[in-house]
């Protein structure tokens, strides 16, 4: 798919992002390992050796850091769609036999999403609406009403459920439309909806950073005694932070949703496309388009331009009369 893997339209905003989900996580990673070395690792730890080495750094080897981990950034950057997809399950052939596991399990931690009531709980207010709750969250996590699409992880299932939602009851797939949607949002819905997509990938950066962090910290803290619950931490941090980035997925396609409710025909006058008279032909419409754009597919019926009219070109000098 799918959405996580849409790119973001440059604009405005793309500093705060390139510090938030690059810049911020090199620099934490960085400083953390910087500071291990600094007091003494792998040797005998003295946290007072490394404030008196930084408190050293003169301009140069401080401007020096500053370039590296902004090249780190840099670098790294373009390498946040293939994390998230990671992160979402979408993982090579060989790790099948896992992947099937992981995906049993999601299913089994999602349950039945349409609960079964006996007579008497159907007539209890207060159990219908728990279930009711129960069902409407499991929908925002998992895509329950098509359960060939379960990923292995949490995070796979919470995009694939926006994907499966967004769109669905007007005939739209998401993945294809929304990446000429996107560009037409302005206002409250596009603000929130690059908030959320933000702060979905500034978790799951964090996430793996905190992971990766786990193996040379164990290194250099081998012989430290106490300090070796440094790599229990980020574990914890690691877990925690993934647990953001899932709660943020799902606000993330609550979103997109709603832009496509309310946003869908704007998409349809930027193609100078005919508005549908009612639901069935928007259904239909939008079917073709998928199909179109998607495969190649010919539309059932021609596409009709309706261009808007631009202002009338003023009407020539009348000539003058004939002798």
């Amino acid at each position: 798919m799918n959405l996580s893997a849409l790119a973001k339209p440059a604009g405005p905003s793309f500093s705060g992002r390139f510090f938030l989900v690059s810049t911020l996580p090199t620099t934490l990673v960085g400083v953390y390992l910087l500071v291990l070395v600094w007091a003494g690792a792998p040797g005998p730890v003295r946290f007072g050796r490394a404030w008196r080495t930084a408190a050293g750094l003169g301009a140069g080897p401080s401007l020096l850091l500053l370039l590296l981990v902004t090249a780190v950034g840099v670098i790294t950057m373009p390498l946040q769609l293939p994390l998230v997809r990671w992160l979402e399950g979408y993982w090579p052939r060989h790790l099948e036999r896992l992947a099937r596991w992981c995906r049993k399990r999601q299913k089994d931690r999602c349950g039945d999403a349409t609960g079964t009531l006996t007579r008497e709980d159907a007539h209890n207010p207060e159990v219908v609406d728990r279930e009711f709750t129960r069902g409407y969250r499991q929908r925002l996590r998992y895509p329950v009403d098509e359960p060939h699409l379960f990923r292995p992880t949490a995070l796979g299932n919470a995009l694939t459920a926006a994907e499966s939602r967004a769109g669905r009851a007007y005939g739209l797939d998401a993945p294809v439309f929304w990446t000429r949607l996107e560009p037409l949002l302005s206002g409250r819905i596009a603000a929130t909806v690059t908030e959320q997509r933000d702060a979905m990938d500034a978790a799951a950066r964090l996430s793996v950073t905190a992971a990766l962090c786990v193996p040379p910290t164990v290194w250099l803290l081998w012989r430290s005694g106490w300090w070796l619950l440094l790599p229990a931490l980020l574990t914890v941090l690691s877990r925690l932070a993934y647990v953001a980035a899932v709660h943020a997925a799902v606000a993330y396609g609550q979103y997109v949703e709603v832009a496509f409710d309310l946003h869908r025909f704007d998409l349809l006058s930027a193609l100078h496309l005919p508005l549908p008279a009612d639901r069935e032909e928007e259904q239909r419409s939008n079917e073709d388009l998928g199909g179109l754009w998607r495969q190649g597919l010919p539309t059932r019926s021609p596409l009709r331009y309706v261009h808007p009219s631009g202002p009338e070109d003023p009407s020539p000098p009348a000539s003058p009369p004939a002798d």
